[in-house]
């Protein structure tokens, strides 16, 4: 079964529009795993606009589950990852004024840098991905850094699949069928919801985890995140 870690950062965000701890992003992450999720996802940007630094710190002795860090490999960025060893670190070439994660790594133009930052998540014990979108030469690239997975950019995916081209999962396919050969584990992410999910698993049956977020959050406002949590399971069964 596909494993559904759930990103947490817009309760950090609606926590940080009224300032105080409510909604408690701790809190919410003890639940999510009671509801039946199998990881917790955070990405913290250096503007610390919804995670903070403090809630990396804060969440790693509630997270039971796989605790996985995205973020692009700035030395704070990696500087906190190695002190607080998370199951998993995702790498996102994230620039510094992104509103969201945006473009996958060009993975043979930054292979000697991404080599490097892996090698020392690796000495360390952190499993390693790498955020790329679905093109076959960028997971070729992924394989030359040493990385552990990559973590296919979705967007395009779910844009094409909510205009009805269901051709748009063909590179995703593609790409997993030449990671897997390449010995790589494969996640996903970005505009995963209750709507493509179950397609995309289902064409896609190697993958190992998804990180779903901001969908999740909107569907939970109307289903209730138990309930929601629950659906996401089934669906990637």
């Amino acid at each position: 079964m596909t494993k559904l870690s759930v990103n947490i950062n817009k309760i950090a965000t609606l926590r940080n529009a009224r300032g105080g701890n409510v909604p408690n992003v701790v809190e919410f992450a003890k639940d999510a795993q009671r509801f039946g999720a199998q990881g917790i996802t955070i990405h913290p940007r250096p503007d610390q606009r919804h995670i903070t630094y403090k809630d990396v710190h804060d969440l790693k002795p509630a997270v039971y589950t796989e605790y996985n860090i995205e973020g692009n490999p700035i030395q704070e960025f990696i500087d906190i990852v190695l002190k607080v060893k998370p199951t998993q670190v995702t790498l996102v070439p994230d620039a510094v004024d992104a509103i969201t994660s945006n473009a996958g790594w060009d993975t043979k133009k930054h292979q000697q840098f991404l080599s490097e930052v892996i090698s020392e998540f690796k000495r360390n014990g952190i499993r390693t991905s790498i955020f790329v979108d679905p093109n076959l030469s960028h997971i070729e690239g992924a394989k030359l850094t040493g990385t552990d997975r990559i973590e296919l950019y979705t967007e395009a995916f779910a844009h094409q699949y909510e205009l009805g081209n269901f051709d748009a999962i063909k590179p995703y396919t593609a790409c997993a069928g030449l990671a897997v050969e390449l010995g790589l584990g494969i996640n996903a992410g970005h505009d995963l919801s209750l709507s493509n999910i179950q397609f995309f698993k289902q064409n896609i049956p190697e993958l190992l985890e998804v990180s779903i977020g901001h969908a999740l959050i909107a569907e939970s406002l109307y289903l209730g995140v138990e309930n929601v949590i629950q659906m996401y399971l089934q669906k990637l069964k």
